[in-house]
C-alpha cells in the first residue's frame, strides 16, 4: 500500500492522472498523443488512401479511394472516405480510421451548434480553423483531412496535416498515393474547369495512385460540393467518371 506522500507522478498517464492541463487553450493538449500513435502500430486499422481535392468556379470535387489496410492486410473494400459535415462543406480522411470518424462527428456536431447559435451556416474559413484547432489538440492522431467547401466568397479546397496547419489550395492531395494523383493534377488541373471535368480529372488522379500504391484501391468515392449542397457517388469501376 502507498502512503500519500509516495510520487507516482511519472507514473501516470496525463490523460488518467494529472488533469491540469487537458483544457489548456483552444481544445486542450495530450502531449502522448504521438506515444499512444505509435504503440498501436499495425494493430489499427488505417485507410492507407489516396485523396485529392480540386476546386472550380462552380464548387469544389474531392474524391478517394475506398480501400483501409490492418498492417499488410486489406481489411476492408468498402470504406467512405469521404463525409458531409457542413450544408456545403465535405471531408476527406487519410489515416487512422478511429481517429478519423470520432473528428468527422466532433466537427458536425460544432457546425450543428455554430447554426443554432447564429441562425447561420460556418464559412468554410472559420470551419477549416475549427480543424485544424481539433488536429493541433492531438486528441485526433494520425488524421490528415482535405476540406472541401463553397460559402458567400466562393469556393474553397483546404489541406490540413495532422499538426494543424491549413493551407488554402486550388487542388491538393493527400495519402500513401499522393505522389501519383498529383502528378496527373499537375499536367491536367486548370482553373476553368467545369465540374463535369474536374469529376474526370479526380477520377484519373485516383486511378493512377490505385494503379501504383498497394495502399489505395477497391473504387472511387467523389463529392461535388455547389451552391445547392453535397453529392456523394460511390463507383466500383472507374469507367463511371472516365
Amino acid at each position: 500500500m502507498r502512503t500519500p506522500s509516495d510520487d507516482i507522478s511519472g507514473r501516470l498517464d496525463p490523460l488518467n492522472g494529472d488533469h491540469s492541463n487537458v483544457f489548456a487553450p483552444e481544445l486542450g493538449e495530450f502531449p502522448n498523443a504521438s506515444e499512444r500513435a505509435n504503440q498501436m502500430g499495425d494493430k489499427e486499422t488505417k485507410t492507407g488512401t489516396t485523396t485529392v481535392g480540386l476546386k472550380t468556379e462552380d464548387g469544389v470535387v474531392l474524391a478517394t479511394d475506398m480501400r483501409a489496410s490492418l498492417g499488410h492486410m486489406v481489411s476492408s473494400k468498402d470504406v467512405q472516405k469521404v463525409e458531409e459535415i457542413h450544408p456545403r462543406g465535405a471531408l476527406t480522411i487519410a489515416g487512422s480510421v478511429s481517429a478519423a470518424q470520432s473528428l468527422i462527428r466532433s466537427i458536425r456536431a460544432e457546425v450543428r451548434l455554430y447554426e443554432s447559435r447564429r441562425g447561420e451556416d460556418m464559412s468554410m474559413q472559420a470551419l477549416s480553423t475549427l480543424l485544424g484547432n481539433f488536429l493541433r489538440s492531438g486528441a485526433f492522431y494520425i488524421v490528415q483531412p482535405i476540406l472541401g467547401g463553397i460559402d458567400d466568397e466562393g469556393a474553397h479546397i483546404y489541406s490540413i496535416d495532422p499538426a494543424g496547419s491549413i493551407l488554402e489550395e486550388e487542388y491538393t492531395v493527400t495519402g500513401s498515393g499522393s505522389q501519383y494523383a498529383l502528378g496527373v493534377l499537375e499536367q491536367e488541373y486548370s482553373d476553368d474547369l467545369s465540374v463535369d471535368e474536374a469529376k474526370t480529372v479526380a477520377a484519373r488522379a485516383i486511378q493512377s495512385a490505385v494503379e501504383r500504391d498497394l495502399a489505395s484501391g477497391n473504387g472511387i468515392n467523389v463529392a461535388v460540393v455547389t451552391e445547392e449542397g453535397v453529392d456523394i457517388t460511390r463507383h466500383k469501376d472507374f469507367a463511371d467518371l472516365l
